[in-house]
């Protein structure tokens, strides 16, 4: 029978923090997939939907459109989405021209590995939980609802958790109860609805039932949703990749961050994926053949990686004129954004600059140990065409492309699209070997952060740490700095520590200031 399906996702997601800072939660990962994938694939290709958008809906508008082109999709913006005369009420009335016909009804922080039976009849779906304080329950006879209760009048082993899911046939009598309840409360939602189809028969389903719309609950899901053969790509508050039929999608809040990328993939053709499609907030590639560096290496494979990386870093001949612009960006990239790095920190999480015992080390401030820096050192690097995130997680094994491919390439260097500083790669590269993202996603690490001390472990693989010694001595062979590429890897974890989540960011932090402190001292 043809239906449709409404998600709405008006909502700003406030349960799930700051993960919904910068975009809608129906578009946070689990399994590196938006949760609105997740919902849309649980249905066959030919339906039809119905999405109701608020909160960041522009982006959720882009990203259905560029990667459902065949799907057929109807986008309704509600206004208000916030706010006064604003809720989930409103919204279903918004929308209530496009659903005069049977239609299934998904919040989209909804999750379900069962079969979603078609709304030839009047359903909804429950849970079984022992603590159903915070759900809106269902009191259930004879597997038929008799009575919606509201949060926290549920009784347990009674009542059981609605999640959000349900089939309505009998749709007029459905937006009889919308139209009648939004006299009283405009945030009952579809419930309001749903208890006016009681007398005509409500049928009760119950479900396998992932809840993503808090954070604790996001958790479980992704730790149940997770697949072993999954790439590891730690979280960033403004940006995500995700893969999705075969497809890549690069996706960042920062417009100038996708055109630039976008740009600069042409500038490494041959070493990177051909960019297949982009718009103002993501770009898409076909997903490459091939295995994750980390996944499986070993020495020789790595010193295979150097000496292909060596044909990449092609040498960029400069004039006097843009010899002196290209320090002058260097030094903007190592002392200016790495200052403003630091500020973020301090400020985001509430800290202040201070010496701190770091792993029983006594560390001087960040401030003391700049002013003891050498910046126009720093800055007199070697321009080549560079990458800008040189690390194993970036790095695609593929024997049948001259043996890689680079992913996830830097926008730019301090505004350069051509060329930008070796010693970079070479410090992101060292960066990587020291902290292994595999490592981390697994929380293979402590760390105690106080306000005057600050404690930590770090777990390393016995692999990287052989790269790390043959990398040295591969510097050394080169005739490049080791010093300088330390002094930079230091500066590297002081300016992702902002970007990444708790604890991970206080780690970053001590590792990077301790790391930067031992350099400056030997």
């Amino acid at each position: 029978m043809p239906f449709k399906v409404f998600i709405p996702t008006a909502g700003i997601g406030s349960r799930l923090g700051d993960l919904t800072n910068s975009i809608n939660k129906s578009l946070v990962s689990l399994d590196n997939k938006p949760i609105i994938s997740h919902i849309i694939d649980l249905f066959p290709r030919d339906t039809e939907f119905v999405i109701a958008l608020g909160y960041k809906g522009e982006i959720v508008k882009e990203f259905l459109e560029n990667l459902y082109p065949k799907r057929k999709i109807n986008f309704v913006f509600i206004d208000p989405f916030i706010g006064e005369n604003s809720g989930l009420g409103f919204t279903l009335l918004s929308c209530s021209h496009l659903l005069q016909e049977p239609f299934v009804f998904i919040s989209c922080d909804t999750l379900v590995f069962d079969k979603i039976p078609l709304p030839d009849h009047n359903w909804i779906s429950y849970c079984d939980r022992p603590n159903i304080d915070s759900y809106r329950t269902v009191e259930i006879e004879s597997n038929m609802v008799k009575n919606f209760k509201e949060k926290g009048e549920g009784l347990s082993g009674i009542d059981f958790p609605y999640i959000g899911l349900c089939g309505i046939n009998n749709f007029s009598d459905f937006w009889k109860g919308i139209n009648e309840s939004q006299l009283n409360n405009i945030d009952i939602g579809e419930v309001s609805g749903l208890i006016n189809l009681c007398g005509n028969g409500l049928k009760c389903y119950e479900m396998n039932w992932f809840d993503t719309g808090n954070l604790d609950a996001l958790m479980l899901a992704r730790e149940r949703f997770k697949r072993d053969d999954s790439p590891v790509i730690l979280e960033k508050m403004n940006e995500a990749i995700w893969f999705l039929d075969e497809k890549v999608i690069k996706f960042s809040t920062d417009t100038n961050f996708i055109r630039n990328r976008v740009l600069r993939a042409k500038e490494l053709d041959g070493f990177v994926p051909k960019i297949q499609k982009s718009s103002k907030h993501m770009y898409i590639y076909d997903l490459e053949e091939g295995y994750v560096f980390s996944k499986n290496s070993n020495l020789p494979l790595f010193k295979d990686l150097l000496e292909f990386s060596s044909t990449f870093w092609k040498k960029k001949e400069l004039n006097k004129l843009t010899k002196k612009e290209f320090k002058k960006n260097c030094l903007y990239f190592y002392k200016e954004k790495t200052l403003t790095r630091v500020k973020k920190f301090f400020v985001d999480f509430d800290q202040k600059d201070q010496s701190q015992i770091i792993n029983g080390e006594s560390v001087p401030s960040i401030e003391n140990m700049f002013n003891c820096l050498d910046w126009e050192y720093l800055s007199d690097g070697l321009a080549v065409r560079f990458h800008g995130d040189f690390h194993f997680e970036n790095i695609l094994c593929n024997s049948e492309k001259n043996g890689f491919v680079f992913l996830d390439w830097r926008q730019d260097f301090s505004g350069s699209l051509e060329f930008g500083d070796l010693y970079y790669d070479l410090a992101k590269l060292m960066h990587g070997l020291i902290v292994s993202h595999k490592l981390i996603d697994e929380n293979q690490y402590k760390v105690e952060y106080l306000p005057n001390s600050i404690n930590f472990e770090l777990h390393r693989y016995q692999r990287d740490v052989e790269f790390q010694d043959f990398f040295n001595e591969w510097i050394f062979k080169n005739n490049y700095d080791l010093k300088k590429v330390r002094i930079l890897t230091a500066l590297i974890y002081l300016n992702i520590a902002p970007l990444h989540h708790k604890p991970y960011n206080y780690l970053l932090f001590a590792l990077g200031k301790l790391f930067l402190f031992r350099q400056l001292n030997s």
